[in-house]
């Protein structure tokens, strides 16, 4: 289990990092994409950074409620990107990376309570 969960942790935090990046850089995909979505523009490096400390949170060890926070942010991050795409009318091809992306932080998250939470607090 420990071995699976650091497979589906390590390829959504490169996932997500390297979906940042250009948020972070101001890449001028990025900014067409955020137009496209109806976005302003400035919220691309917050995003971008958010991403990032949540993806450093989820991996540094300890820090169980500041991961739950995390973990969360990244799930409204991905619901809302896979939201919005589809409230465009964008094709499949352009809201699947947020699909696939919530597939591997929800992966991420219940190997990480089966692995390393021993019990929940009520």
């Amino acid at each position: 289990m420990r071995i699976a969960y650091w497979i589906v942790t390590g390829l959504m935090a490169a996932f997500l990092v390297i979906s940042a990046v250009p948020d972070v850089i101001y890449h001028p995909g990025a900014i067409e994409i955020f137009q496209h979505l109806g976005y302003p523009v400035y919220l691309l490096p917050f995003i971008g950074v958010a991403k990032i400390l949540g993806v450093l949170t989820v991996l540094i060890p300890g820090f169980t409620r500041l991961k739950e926070w995390a973990y969360a942010g990244l799930v409204f991050d991905l619901v809302g990107a896979f939201y919005s795409h589809l409230s465009v009318g964008d094709p499949a091809s352009l809201w699947m990376p947020s699909v696939f992306a919530l597939v591997l932080v929800a992966g991420s998250y219940f190997l990480y309570h089966a692995v390393f939470v021993k019990s929940v607090p009520a």
